[in-house]
């Protein structure tokens, strides 16, 4: 559709005009109602753009209209994977009228309460809630009461009548077992991840099921506690690496974790992946920065944020919207992993 365009600031009944619809229509479409069909939302979203419309978000704004703004919120979490959720997010949201509003809260007593004037003063249409908040079921009651709708991220507990979307924990942690028992790895450590955190005691029961799985033995020594932080994995791969009998496999609970531990083996001289090898949790930026890249689960994150934004926006304009959508995750063996040094045996599978 090639037009020039207009000269002035276009009007909303300049774009009715040209789309040949109700200004009511153009209304409907901007304010992202329901009942208008397909073809006529396309026709007058392309026309718009040709005429360099914008509609008045503060004039929508004080008539009672929605903000046209989405929150995301998390707790205490790897800034890492709040990045990645951000960029997922943001990516659905490009070619939208909504933007993205990030909202940090600290677990507890705080954050129903915050969840409560957040709904009170219409800040946003709708919520992303990103673990572990949306596990809490103070929060969760909070929200549901004020009637906001939310959608979440990777949740692991916790009954809600809102969409979620994830990936499979503990298909993920027994992937990563299978391919440290494959290369013949017998001592397989674990740096767990924060203790509030749900998805810890999934990845850890996982660890724990997949090495009994394979005969192999869980040693309570080779299980340090994290905290999802880069420090916390330095600190563990200190701990570990400093055993009369060492683990010739770490797997750490994510990322930045891994990322500490490497530094740990880097630290003491234990050459990785020769004498030791490590596997993450999430795929993120920092498993591609450090030497050697580590082999990881790739988490779906950005897509997983992609796709909660997609069934939020659903609900706030009165579509249907999946109640679960499970994504597929998979191992990315990078330079972190490597054979046992002293794998004679053959591998338990």
């Amino acid at each position: 559709m090639a037009r020039a365009r207009a000269q002035r600031n276009a009007t909303i009944t300049d774009v009715a005009r040209e789309a040949q619809v109700s200004i009511k229509t153009v209304s409907r479409v901007f304010n992202d109602e329901p009942n208008v069909r397909p073809a006529t939302r396309d026709k007058v979203r392309a026309v718009a753009k040709d005429l360099d419309y914008h509609p008045n978000a503060a004039a929508r704004s004080l008539a009672g209209r929605r903000t046209h703004l989405l929150g995301l919120a998390y707790g205490s979490v790897s800034p890492n994977y709040v990045y990645d959720i951000q960029k997922g997010a943001a990516a659905r949201l490009e070619a939208d009228r909504y933007r993205l509003v990030v909202m940090p809260f600290v677990e507890g007593e705080e954050a129903p309460a915050r969840m409560r004037a957040l709904a009170r003063t219409s800040a946003v249409d709708g919520l992303v809630l990103v673990p572990p908040l949306g596990d809490d079921a103070a929060t969760l009651a909070a929200i549901e009461q004020s009637g906001l709708p939310y959608v979440r991220i990777a949740p692991t507990r916790g009954e809600s009548r809102a969409p979620d979307v994830s990936m499979d924990d503990r298909a993920a942690v027994d992937d990563v077992v299978a391919h440290l028992a494959a290369l013949g790895h017998r001592r397989i450590a674990i740096v767990r991840g924060r203790p509030n955190h749900s998805s810890t005691a999934i990845r850890f029961a996982a660890f724990k099921e997949s090495l009994e799985r394979r005969n192999l033995a869980y040693r309570a020594e080779l299980s340090v506690e994290g905290d999802y932080t880069f420090a916390s994995g330095l600190e563990a791969g200190r701990q570990l690496l400093a055993l009369a009998e060492p683990p010739s496999a770490i797997f750490a609970s994510n990322d930045d974790m891994a990322a500490g531990v490497l530094s740990a083996a880097h630290e003491a001289g234990v050459a990785v992946p020769r004498r030791l090898s490590i596997v993450g949790f999430d795929d993120s930026t920092i498993a591609q920065v450090v030497w050697p890249r580590l082999t990881t689960i790739h988490q779906p994150t950005c897509d997983m944020a992609h796709a909660a934004v997609d069934a939020l926006l659903a609900l706030i304009q009165g579509r249907p919207s999946p109640a679960h959508i499970v994504l597929p995750h998979r191992l990315i063996d990078r330079g972190s992993t490597a054979a046992a040094a002293d794998a004679a045996a053959e591998p338990a599978l």
